[in-house]
């Protein structure tokens, strides 16, 4: 047979198990990764920042449901990059970061060697499902069917594997590529849906919540709602499970006054997949006071119980556990009020909207109406937040952005990359702040190099804004947050992309329009004080 080193044998197995693409740097201790790589089917694009292999391995992640894959040199590599595993992690997202790490016989030694860490594992440890250290070859298709066991049967999170670099050049020509057979996904407990089908049944006011853990029950989902006749609030990463326009959608947040008041008068709720996390609830998190029995459905058992009390806790994947409960419901209870109830949240909620998002609602109806089927990947900034009080997806996994879970700027812009390669034939649509383009605008160069195709929606406000107004409120010095923002134009051009700076809502649809058949990312840039964000305002 002949020779394979663990490296090659690495990239053969990821291939096993269906790996499209790895999002890495190469460094001197990674380098033996790559010479099995031509062999392979699989796809390398660099990023200009390990955080930003991170955070496009996420978007790739998000829309695709299947792992992104990073190579990640030892040390700084991994330093890098524990920010974008901190967000996936947050919002359990499937990734798995492969890096070195120095020979076995000088790990933990201080030796001042290149790189060197006490520990990386110790250093990723809370942003990872787990860390390995792979001590011999043989370890490695075990280890890999344990990672990729977290991503289709558990709960979805970051998976770090070191390989040492003697380890790296051993050989591994006797082992098999082979993907191994993973276990399903978790069921539901059949008296734990009879109990929850039979309090759901005698509900006379019942309310669905539906998180980003849900989104691939969108169809069981969408019929228990019909059954029960009960409204549907999705949260963030749960946008689109109930298609735009659907007379049983909340809109809003959590925290906001109609929802609560609905959240209180509803005599049974059924929560999916969600955590009912503070970062859904901007601008401020409240207690929530429910009506009625909890029934939570989570894929990890601790969720199932954490922060609020459950009545029935449901241990099980989303899918499997809708479609039973579905089963148990029986036919169709005779339509009562659900729509009402719903359209009576969001005429509420629209009444509680604060100027901003009335100006946002317009850019994100323009979006919507010339790219339809958009992905949309956001970072934390004033467009964002005002976005994710009302905005309807087209489908499941085409929104997400750094304003829930962890919360790290710089995200949007190569989280956006990475779901338009995950979904190549779907627009894509990156909707930045200045002060978060500026973590991580470098990865535009990334993105022309590999004839990325994405609309990037800045809004330029010259400001980190949503801080300045936080501190505004409190009467607290507003230090450090006016900042020097650069010629975006000129940058983006400099950088290979298309950039323009529209003055009319005509001249945003045709650069929207236009932005799908460039092979390179189209940068439009919205400055807040303009007369153009005036006019969407209006």
């Amino acid at each position: 047979m002949e020779h394979v080193t663990t490296g090659e044998y690495l990239v053969r197995i990821l291939e096993s198990y269906g790996v499209e693409y790895i999002f890495g740097i190469p460094g001197v201790h990674t380098v033996e990764l790559y010479r099995g790589l031509p062999a392979t089917s699989i796809r390398h694009l660099t990023p200009r920042h390990e955080q930003g292999a991170g955070f496009m391995a996420d978007g790739y992640a998000r829309v695709t449901g299947k792992p992104g894959v990073c190579f990640i040199v030892t040390g700084p590599g991994m330093t890098n990059i524990a920010t974008a595993m901190g967000q996936a992690y947050a919002d359990s997202v499937p990734m798995l970061v492969i890096s070195a790490v120095n020979s076995r016989d000088q790990l933990s030694m201080g030796q001042g060697r290149l790189h060197e860490l006490p520990s990386q594992r110790n250093l990723v440890a809370g942003v990872a499902a787990f860390s390995h250290t792979l001590l011999d070859p043989a370890q490695l298709p075990e280890v890999m069917a344990r990672a990729f066991t977290v991503f289709r049967s558990a709960r979805p999170r970051p998976v770090h594997i070191e390989i040492p670099l003697d380890v790296i050049v051993a050989s591994a020509s006797h082992l098999s590529a082979e993907a191994w057979p993973l276990p399903g996904r978790a069921a539901a407990e059949p008296a734990a849906i009879e109990k929850a089908a039979s309090i759901l049944k005698a509900a006379k006011r019942p309310m669905i919540v539906a998180g980003g853990g849900a989104v691939d029950a969108a169809e069981e989902i969408a019929a228990i709602a019909r059954k029960l006749d009960a409204p549907v609030f999705m949260t963030i990463n749960g946008r689109g499970i109930l298609m735009p326009g659907h007379a049983l959608t909340m809109t809003g947040n959590l925290s906001m006054q109609p929802l609560l008041d609905e959240l209180a008068a509803s005599d049974a709720i059924l929560a999916i997949g969600t955590e009912f996390g503070e970062t859904e609830m901007y601008p401020e998190p409240k207690p929530l006071s429910f009506g009625g029995p909890l029934i939570r459905i989570d894929i990890d058992p601790a969720q199932a119980v954490t922060s609020l009390r459950p009545d029935v806790p449901i241990a099980a994947d989303a899918k499997l556990a809708t479609a039973c409960l579905t089963a148990a419901l029986g036919e169709d209870r005779p339509a009562r009020d659900g729509a009402f109830r719903a359209k009576t949240v969001r005429d509420k909620v629209e009444a509680c909207l604060w100027p901003a998002c009335r100006t946002h609602a317009k850019l994100m109806e323009i979006i919507s109406s010339v790219l339809p089927d958009a992905m949309v990947a956001g970072d934390q900034t004033e467009p964002v937040y005002a976005i994710n009080q009302f905005y309807q997806a087209p489908r499941v996994r085409s929104f997400f952005n750094s304003s829930t879970g962890y919360g790290t700027l710089g995200y949007g812009l190569p989280a956006a990359f990475g779901a338009k390669l995950g979904a190549p034939d779907r627009p894509s649509v990156c909707i930045i702040g200045d002060g978060g383009l500026q973590f991580s605008v470098q990865e535009l160069a990334s993105a022309v190099e590999a004839g990325i195709a994405t609309a990037v929606v800045i809004w330029n406000n010259a400001s980190y804004g949503e801080i300045k107004a936080f501190m505004a409120e409190r009467d607290i010095p507003q230090i450090g947050v006016d900042i020097f923002t650069p010629d975006f134009i000129g940058l983006a051009g400099a950088l290979g992309c298309h950039a323009s700076r529209p003055t009319s809502l005509p001249e945003l649809e045709a650069e929207l329009k236009a932005s799908i058949d460039r092979k390179v990312p189209t940068v439009i840039e919205i400055r807040a004080n303009s007369d153009f964000a005036k006019a969407l305002a209006a």
